[in-house]
């Protein structure tokens, strides 16, 4: 199928970028360095309004610092990150990043283990911030519609009324996933979100996320490649801090460089 922004090659160099005006999220020369090694190196990435992308590579190819400096957890040493038309995100912290709309799931799922789904995902509404002081306060009709909502799209209808903590690992992640939906991100993060989930839950996750990316735009960092192909998406390679190719799946996996540095291994 044809993919946004008519990515179909690969590349071994990285290549300017010139940044386009249906962009929701832009990386240009982004580096940043610990204690002397290069977590990422002159990093170019463009991630399209309404696009789903997926970002694979070897562990320390800089997959999660890039998510760190887009989330403001790390601030890069050059380098320009924007969101949206323009606003720099390296001059933002992390609580003014994510009021902006940006979104962000770490592998390991978080969720209030003693309270029922439906209340992880009322305390998670971006509406009802005044609200979190109690889990009493009265519910507006809206409110009740978008939790609603959510627990179709994350498959935990039936499970609504059950604690967090009694939820399966992949359920876990689904309620996470649908909490981090109530807060209304235009930019979802996803750090490997089938982690630990059983067939038919990663299964269901592809649906899951396929779904989702109708109305929002994800990054999905993930190192299971069967899900990556059921993504059907652009895939984006990292390898020592630059991106080193990108395309479908297929070309991607065609890449002599990257069979080299990682899938041949």
């Amino acid at each position: 199928m044809p993919f946004a922004g008519g990515f179909n090659v690969s590349m071994s160099e990285p290549v300017p970028l010139n940044k386009p005006a249906q962009s929701i999220l832009y990386l240009e020369g982004v580096s940043v360095s610990f204690d002397g090694f290069k977590a990422l190196n002159s990093l170019n990435l463009i991630i399209r309004r309404g696009e789903m992308r997926a970002i694979i590579g070897p562990n320390g190819a800089g997959k999660t610092t890039m998510m760190d400096i887009v989330t403001g957890k790390t601030r890069p040493d050059t380098g320009r990150v924007l969101f949206g038309e323009d606003t720099n995100l390296t001059h933002l912290d992390e609580a003014e990043i994510a009021n902006l709309g940006i979104g962000r799931k770490f592998q390991k799922p978080t969720v209030f283990e003693s309270l029922t789904v439906f209340e992880n995902l009322y305390l998670a509404l971006k509406s009802g911030r005044r609200i979190r002081e109690t889990l009493f306060a009265r519910m507006r009709g809206e409110q009740q519609a978008r939790i609603e909502s959510y627990l179709e799209t994350i498959r935990l209808t039936e499970r609504r009324d059950d604690l967090g903590g009694d939820l399966s690992h992949g359920q876990k992640q689904w309620l996470e996933i649908g909490m981090l939906l109530a807060q209304e991100p235009e930019l979802m993060l996803l750090d490997e979100p089938v982690a630990g989930m059983s067939d038919a839950e990663t299964e269901q996750t592809a649906i899951l996320l396929e779904e989702i990316s109708r109305d929002h735009s994800l990054v999905v960092v993930e190192h299971d490649m069967e899900f990556v192909r059921d993504l059907d998406c652009v895939v984006s390679v990292l390898h020592e801090g630059s991106v080193i190719a990108e395309g479908s799946m297929d070309v991607v996996q065609a890449d002599p460089r990257v069979i080299e540095v990682y899938l041949g291994r």
